[in-house]
């Protein structure tokens, strides 16, 4: 099974689940990205590069290559369990992508069933975390972002690195909604970053789909 913790900082969370169930997840994720017959669709390659590193890591994991436990949190029965830890804003960002690109495809009840168990344990570790923090988060599990962006995934890294330039704790979750209005279409926030986006493709003579954020590696070196 598929559950999910809050990381201690409340950075985000912890994925975790069997070898099993890892593998099946990044199969029902695989059918929502790097479609060939969608790379005409405006935006599509951008969702695929969100989606892409939320799927790296679900492969990585399932190889060991990342957390692992000797049981679940809810089991003392020895059955190894294997995880990864993912940002609240990359995991919001990354259902928004995968829910959109679902319109594109046929979906089975399955693939329905798979999003809405990880929804669910999502919406419950930002429970566990900070209920007060939680109720103003949850619209973003559902249409609050604007998946239709064509540069979501310049958004998530922006929003991402100034969260985690918050260093984590209950304080910056409860802030963190306020930082996710600028993935909230037609908002001041939205616009204000669109255009220093348009700014600096600008500048540089590029599309702004070619654009690299100059990330500091340093503060992703911080206790989850």
């Amino acid at each position: 099974m598929i559950y999910a913790v809050p990381t201690k900082k409340g950075l985000g969370v912890e994925l975790w689940g069997t070898r099993d169930d890892l593998e099946y997840l990044y199969e029902v994720i695989s059918k929502f990205w790097n479609d060939e017959n969608l790379f005409h669709i405006k935006g599509y390659e951008d969702k695929n590069k969100l989606i892409s590193s939320f799927s790296y890591e679900i492969r990585k994991a399932s190889y060991g290559s990342r957390l692992t436990r000797n049981s679940s949190h809810y089991s003392f029965k020895e059955i190894p369990y294997l995880g990864f830890k993912v940002s609240w804003v990359h995991i919001v960002f990354s259902i928004a992508a995968l829910r959109y690109n679902m319109r594109m495809v046929e979906s089975n009840k399955g693939e329905i069933a798979m999003f809405l168990h990880l929804e669910y344990w999502i919406e419950r570790a930002m429970e566990s975390y900070d209920s007060i923090g939680a109720k103003k988060l949850l619209p973003f599990l559902n249409d609050a972002i604007d998946a239709g962006n064509e540069y979501l995934y310049l958004y998530m890294r922006n929003i991402n690195a100034t969260f985690f330039e918050m260093k984590g704790g209950k304080n910056s979750f409860r802030k963190l909604a306020d930082l996710l209005r600028t993935s909230i279409y037609s908002t001041e926030e939205y616009k204000g970053l669109l255009n220093f986006l348009q700014s600096e493709a600008k500048k540089h003579n590029c599309a702004i789909e070619d654009l690299e954020l100059d990330d500091d590696d340093d503060i992703y070196e911080i206790e989850w």
